[in-house]
C-alpha cells in the first residue's frame, strides 16, 4: 500500500504539484482534469518538465544528498565528530540512523522522480500536437536522460563494484513505463546497457538543441519565449554526451568514454574556464562554483539553508563538516596557488574557528547574481579527467589534466608524473560538495582511502561499504 500511494504521488507531482499546487488541487482534485489541464497547453507541459527539474534538485537528491553531505562524508570527505548527527555515514553504520533514513530517501526520491519522468513521456504520446515537432523532440530527451541520469546513480550507489566478475550481480530495477508493478532488479550489466540505450535515444532527440549552435543562452531576453535558455540548467545534448562519458568510464569502456569526453573538449567555449579575476580576486560576489564551466547543474533554493545548517563558520565544532587543518594542507598539496583552495576555504575572520572551513556555497552579497543557488552536477573538468584516464598516448593524457591545472592556477606536471597518482589528487581537490569523489574510489576500488576523523592514516574500504544496501521500503513490498 505505501509503496502504491507513493507511485500515486508522484504522478501527481508530475502533473504540476509545484508551489501553487495546493490550490491547483483544490479546485480540480481529479487526475483526469488535472491531466487535461496540464498536457492540454504549452504553458502547462513546461510546467510538468519543470517539476522533474524541482524535483532533482530537492534535499532527497542533488540539492544536499548526492552533492554535499551525504555522499562526500561516505568519501571522508570531512572531520565528522562523534557527536554529529551524520556520524553513522561516516562510520558506514548503515543499519542505524540517519544513515537508514537517507538511504532510502536517496531511493525513494531517484525512482519517483524516474516515474515522473516516465508519466511525462506517456502524456506527451497521449496529448500529441500540443508541441511543436522539434520543441516535442527535446523535452522527450531531456526526460529519457533524466531517467537515464537517475538510474546511472542509483546503479553507482546501490550496485555491486562493476567489474568483470561482479558486473554480473543482482542490482536495482529500471523502469521506462510508467507503471505500478515492481520490476525485477536486473544484473549491473543489464542496467548498464539500459543506461546507454536510453542515453544514446536522448541524444537523437536532442540532435537539434538549441545549445548546439548557441551555446548555453545565459540571458533572458525581453519578448522572447526563454524556456530554452539557460540550457546548462537542462539534460541539454552536451550534458547527455558528458553522461555518456561518465556511464562508460564506470563500465571501463574507455575508447567510448573518450570518444564522449572529446565531445565536450572540442566545446570548451561553451562552457569556459573560469578566470583568475571570478575565482580569486572578486571578493564580494565570487563565483565558488564555477556555473560558467557547468555542463549540468541545478538550483536549490534551500542551499544556504543547508550552508548553514553544515560548513557555516558559527557552527560549533560538534555540528560542522570540515576537514581535519593537516588533511586538507595534503590534499592541496599547500599550494596557495591553486584557485581551489584559498577562495573555497579560508580561516574564519571573526576567530570561530582556528582551521579553515567550507565557503564554496556560502552567499555572496549581491543577491542579483544569477549563478546564486547554483550546484554543479557536472562541469568542463570532469570530461578531461575522463580523457586522461582513457587516452593511450601518455603525452596526451598528461597533456589533459595539465589543461585543467593550468585553469586551477597550478603549474603542469611532467611528463613523467604518475597518472593514475595525479588523477587521485585532482579528483579529491575538484569535486568538493559534488559528490563525485566517492564514485570514483568506488569505480577504481580503491582499497584505502584516506581518514577524513585523522592528520594522517587511511580507512579500509571493501564492497560492504561501497555498495548501499537496498532500503526496506523496497525490499519489504517484494516478499
Amino acid at each position: 500500500m505505501k509503496r502504491n500511494y507513493i507511485r500515486i504521488m508522484a504522478v501527481l507531482v508530475a502533473l504540476g504539484m509545484l508551489a501553487s499546487c495546493k490550490k491547483f488541487l483544490d479546485v480540480k482534485p481529479e487526475d483526469k482534469v488535472l491531466e487535461e489541464d496540464t498536457f492540454s497547453t504549452v504553458k502547462g507541459v513546461n510546467t510538468a518538465l519543470n517539476g522533474l527539474y524541482i524535483n532533482l534538485a530537492k534535499n532527497s537528491l542533488y540539492g544536499d544528498n548526492l552533492t554535499l553531505s551525504t555522499i562526500d562524508i561516505l568519501a571522508q570527505r570531512y572531520n565528522v565528530p562523534s557527536s554529529h548527527t551524520l556520524l553513522t555515514l561516516s562510520t558506514y553504520d548503515y543499519a542505524t540512523k540517519p544513515a537508514v533514513d537517507k538511504i532510502d530517501a536517496m531511493w525513494s526520491a531517484a525512482y519517483v522522480n524516474i516515474l515522473n519522468a516516465n508519466v511525462f513521456m506517456a502524456n506527451l504520446n497521449k496529448y500529441m500536437g500540443v508541441l511543436d515537432a522539434s520543441t516535442d523532440s527535446i523535452y522527450r530527451g531531456e526526460a529519457i536522460a533524466i531517467r537515464a541520469m537517475l538510474h546511472l546513480d542509483l546503479l553507482r550507489l546501490y550496485g555491486p563494484m562493476y567489474n568483470s566478475a561482479d558486473s554480473v550481480k543482482e542490482s536495482i530495477p529500471y523502469y521506462t513505463q510508467a507503471e505500478s508493478s515492481a520490476n525485477k532488479y536486473l544484473p549491473a550489466n543489464q542496467v548498464m546497457s539500459l543506461i546507454l540505450s536510453d542515453l544514446a535515444k536522448a541524444e537523437t532527440l536532442l540532435k537539434n538543441d538549441p545549445v548546439i549552435a548557441n551555446g548555453v543562452m545565459p540571458t533572458f531576453i525581453d519578448g522572447e519565449n526563454n524556456f530554452m535558455r539557460n540550457r546548462n540548467y537542462r539534460l541539454n545534448y552536451y550534458a547527455v554526451k558528458a553522461l555518456q562519458a561518465r556511464a562508460n568510464m564506470y563500465r571501463g569502456n574507455k575508447p567510448a568514454a573518450l570518444e564522449a569526453a572529446k565531445v565536450l573538449i572540442q566545446n570548451t567555449a561553451k562552457f569556459p574556464w573560469i578566470t583568475l579575476a571570478a575565482a580569486v580576486s572578486e571578493k564580494t560576489n565570487p563565483d565558488r562554483v564555477y556555473t560558467q564551466e557547468m555542463i549540468l547543474g541545478i538550483q536549490n533554493s534551500q542551499l544556504y539553508n543547508n550552508y548553514n545548517n553544515y560548513f557555516a563558520p558559527e557552527l560549533e565544532d560538534k555540528n560542522i563538516l570540515a576537514p581535519v587543518a593537516g588533511r586538507l594542507t595534503t590534499v592541496f598539496e599547500t599550494n596557495e596557488n591553486d584557485y581551489r583552495y584559498n577562495p573555497q576555504w579560508a580561516v574564519p575572520g571573526n576567530g570561530s574557528k582556528t582551521y579553515r572551513t567550507f565557503y564554496k556555497y556560502a552567499d555572496v552579497i549581491d543577491k542579483a547574481k544569477t549563478f546564486r543557488f547554483s550546484i554543479p552536477m557536472i562541469k568542463i573538468s570532469e570530461m578531461f579527467y575522463i580523457a586522461a584516464e582513457c587516452e593511450p598516448v601518455a603525452a596526451t593524457a598528461i597533456g589533459y589534466l595539465n589543461t585543467v591545472r593550468n585553469n586551477r592556477g597550478l603549474l603542469s606536471l611532467a611528463a613523467t608524473a604518475n597518472l593514475n597518482t595525479e588523477l587521485q589528487k585532482e579528483y579529491q581537490k575538484e569535486f568538493f560538495g559534488e559528490g563525485q569523489l566517492f564514485y570514483y574510489y568506488k569505480r577504481r576500488n580503491i582499497t584505502s582511502i584516506p581518514n577524513g576523523s585523522a592528520a594522517s592514516g587511511n580507512v579500509t574500504m571493501n564492497a560492504s561499504k561501497y555498495v548501499l544496501p537496498l532500503p526496506l521500503s523496497e525490499t519489504q513490498y517484494r516478499q
